[in-house]
Formats: structure tokens, sequence, C-alpha cells
């Protein structure tokens, strides 16, 4: 699927940055951990599913003609059901991980590839030595292991590799995967499942005339976040889809770099929203759109037996104010086939999520304050401190157990720079969001996609717009160790927009 040229949109972004307000100013391998980071956890019968993923490189047919060069997760089985990977025909994405809630899970990660890498399993809750986390890459050649035991909620998750200054090149040239959990409270809701349970990874790419990919040539493309020409669904072009006229579970992930998506049904019918990054919702949420940002994840239900059969259904990016969002397109269309039996029916209750309540946390009235900035160097940055290894600031000290609010302000500082979004993800939890607050200043930016924010459940990523102040609530629970959390524009994280917090009891 092609879109436009972006660099129009970039211009127009910009310019209403700029006219919001008339100036914005902003504040200024330990090798013995690669391979030893993680003990045995579990004894051998202890362990409900072992994997074997390797990161290679490979080539794959994206268009006709030249193969297109990518790197790409391949998995094995070794012990538990045989369905527990579910490989996507001919697309460079690796295989979907299908796991349990309560599942003692070991996988051996063996880096192919020639440069450093590590594994991160987005948004699952997993001690400090399984997170991925930089510090933790492991050299061409080497092998790492992962011990945990499944406590998350039934959802959609992912992974992708988190190596320090090489995420965003790395998950560009295709290094990614959902991770796809259940557990007893799904299963008694009857939804969708099997062939009727759909997942779709959107991410744009930009090409070459051999069919090759082209990422991040300019200062522009990090300082903005790359944005690609070209729309892959699941690692393929995929203008249409085929589907039965009947109930189904689009598994949405926007497993784009940097770019944000304002998501609709070309027919102007509402989306149903039925789970975020952190699983289901207590009931069914209707938007005419949902604001997709990077990272981000949405279940949505639709019934396709609404519509004739033999027509088609297109799922649309429309027109927003985000970089590269002034030109809308068609994500992919939706061909509706036969009728096909389906007992399945849209629960009016979803889940039982027992919030946190904000006014038990240990600062409520006085959440943390992280300010998102560029700085005098033109470097993205958090609090005016860039990445480090292993460094924590005082004010990224936690206690294990303590309940506390957080609050993302992207509204400038003292030094010369600009606004721009920031999807702000936090490792080894889940949250609720609390509050937002936007300046008046940047009101139309922010409107053109505030309708479709999905703030109800649990999330791990949540968008913090130009001139806005997002508050999010979490529990520092089970381990204590060192996290990361950082935007999720993949340029602004390899830039240094990415910090270390540390949980200890």
């Amino acid at each position: 699927m092609e879109i436009q040229d972006f660099s129009p949109s970039r211009r127009v972004f910009l310019k209403k940055i700029a006219a919001a307000a008339s100036a914005v100013y902003i504040n200024s391998f330990i090798a013995a951990c690669r391979t030893s980071a993680t003990a045995t956890t579990f004894s051998d019968s202890e362990v409900d599913v072992e994997l074997e993923l390797a990161a290679v490189p490979d080539d794959v047919q994206i268009f006709p003609g030249v193969l297109t060069n990518v790197w790409r997760y391949q998995g094995k089985v070794i012990k538990g059901p045989t369905e527990t990977l579910e490989i996507i025909p001919e697309s460079y994405l690796g295989p979907i991980i299908h796991l349990k809630t309560g599942q003692n899970v070991k996988i051996t990660f063996r880096n192919d590839l020639l440069e450093p890498s590590i594994i991160h399993w987005h948004g699952l809750h997993v001690p400090e030595a399984a997170d991925g986390h930089p510090r933790l890459v492991i050299d061409p050649g080497q092998e790492y292991m992962y011990e945990f035991t499944m406590m998350d909620r039934a959802g959609t998750y992912w992974y992708h590799p988190h190596p320090h200054g090489k995420t965003g090149p790395q998950v560009y040239k295709g290094l990614a995967g959902l991770i796809i959990i259940h557990d007893a409270e799904e299963n008694s809701l009857d939804l969708p499942q099997g062939q009727y349970d759909l997942p779709i990874v959107i991410q744009d790419r930009a090409f070459d005339e051999s069919n090759q990919f082209i990422y991040a040539t300019s200062r522009m493309d990090q300082m903005m976040g790359f944005l690609g020409n070209t729309l892959l669904i699941n690692g393929l072009i995929q203008e249409k889809i085929s589907v039965e006229a009947r109930s189904y579970r689009l598994r949405l992930l926007n497993g784009s770099n940097s770019r944000i998506y304002k998501i609709a049904w070309s027919d102007k019918s509402p989306l149903v929203i039925i789970g975020t990054d952190g699983g289901l919702l207590e009931e069914p949420i209707y938007r005419e759109y949902i604001t997709l940002a990077p990272a981000q994840r949405i279940d949505a239900w639709v019934d396709f037996s609404k519509y004739p059969i033999g027509s088609t259904l297109e799922l649309v990016n429309q027109s927003n104010s985000t970089p590269g969002g002034n030109n809308p397109f068609t994500i992919t269309s939706f061909s509706i086939g036969n009728d096909a039996s389906d007992t399945t029916s849209l629960p009016p209750t979803l889940s039982r999520i027992a919030p946190h309540d904000p006014s038990k946390a240990v600062n409520a009235g006085s959440p943390r304050l992280f300010s998102l900035q560029m700085g005098m160097r033109m470097v993205w940055n958090i609090n005016g401190r860039t990445f480090e290894m292993e460094d924590v600031a005082s004010n990224e000290k936690v206690k294990l157990g303590d309940l506390e609010l957080w609050q993302f302000e992207n509204t400038g500082g003292q030094g010369m720079g600009m606004l721009l979004p920031h999807p702000m993800h936090i490792h080894g939890l889940q949250f609720q969001i609390i509050d937002r607050q936007i300046d008046p200043r940047y009101q139309d930016i922010y409107s053109s996609i505030s309708d479709g924010l999905i703030d109800a459940g649990w999330h791990d990523t949540v968008l913090v717009m130009p001139g806005e102040k997002v508050t999010v609530l979490m529990r520092f629970e089970d381990f204590e160790g060192l996290y990361l959390y950082h935007c999720h524009n993949l340029e602004h994280e390899d830039m240094g927009m990415m910090r270390n917090y540390r949980v200890s009891a």
C-alpha cells in the first residue's frame, strides 16, 4: 500500500507548532552480564514451555522481482504445545508466540546477526534479567536464556530488539513479533478464535529501486522519527484481506518506528474496542476512530455479516496533525466472502478490572515529574538527561510495593527546541492513565487525534502530545531491579530519550 510523500506534512506540523506558541524553550558492555545475568529458575520438570528464538539475516519476497534483505526471528518449540509458535506465511515478522497465564516459560535467544542484540518482551511483567535491558546485549554467535512465569492477563503483547542506539534500525529491518496471551477469563467469553482472530501489524517502510529497505538517511529523520512511504500489514503488501461474513477479533499493533495512526472504517461505522495494551477492557468502547501510537495495541471486534457478500470494507488512516499525518490513505481492505457459521456475540461485560485508587498513591497530589525535552545540542532527553547504561537519578528510584503517580510533561523548558508527540513506554508493568491536561495553545493539534485516545483499561505505552501533561498510576510489585522508561518513537529512543528506573525493597 503506497503512502504519499510526507515532507509537506512535516512542514505543516512544524508550522502548527510554531503558530501554537511563538517560542518553545526546552532544557538543555559489561561482557559478564551478557550471558550470565539470568540463572536457572526452573527445573526441567517445572518448565511448561521451552522455545528457541534466533535473530537471523534472510531474504523475503515483498515485491515481485528482487528479494528484500531483512533481519528476522526464527523459532522452534522444544517443549510444550506445537501451536505455541504460529508462523505468518511469507512474512519477515517473527512467529506469533501463544502463551497462557501461569505457564513457566524458558526461551533461549541466539544472535546470528552481525551486531549485538537482545530481545525485550514488550508489556510483560517479568524479572529484571528477563526484560531485555540493553546492558544485557549479546554479541554475534552468543546465546541468552530467559526464564519467567507468565503473570500477565490475556491480551496482545509483542517482542522486539532493544540494543541501545540500534533499536530503530533493527526493528526496521524486520525484528519484531506478536505475543498473544490466553487465560481462563478470556476463554469464558467465547470470543472469535483461530482464523477469526486476526493479527494486524501495521508498519511503514521505504524501499529503493532494488526492493531494499531505506532507513533514516538524514538528521531530520532522527529528530522527527523515520516515516516510510509504503505500508506493510503483517510484513506483507496486503491491500485486501479475505474474510467471511461473521464476527472477527482484530489485534492491531502499531509496529512502525514513529508514525501515529488515526484509524477508522471507511463507511464511518464505529470501531468497537474490546482491549488495550494490557488486555481486555471491562466493557466494549465505541469510537469513530482510534489513535494508535508506536508500540500501542488495540483489540477490536467487527461483525462483517452486516455487509453484503462480495463488498469491501476499508480500514483507513484519517488526516491528522501528527508528523506525516496530513495525507489520508487506506491501511488495508477486507473483502467479505460467504456466510459462515457464527455462534459468537459481543459480550456486554468483558473483564473485571480492579483499578488502583489514585488517592492511595504514596505521592498522591505530587506526581513524579518527567519533562520530555530537546536539549541545546538537538538531542532528545528526559529531565535534561539522556540515556546512561546503568545510571539512575534520585527521582528514578522507587520502592517495591509502592503505588505511584508519574506525570509526563511535553510543554517545553528553558532551552531552544521543539515539541513533538512522544509515546512513552514503561518497562516491566502495566499502568492506568489518570489525567490529561493540554495547553490551550496546542488545542488544535491535540483535537485532531484526541477523540481517538483510549485511556480506559491497562497500558504500557501512552501518547503524550505537544503541550500536554499526562499522569499515569502504577504499582511496582514482585520484582526489584533496573528497568527502562523511554519514548517509543524509536529514533527518539536511540537518540537518548530513555532512562532507567530502579526498584528496591
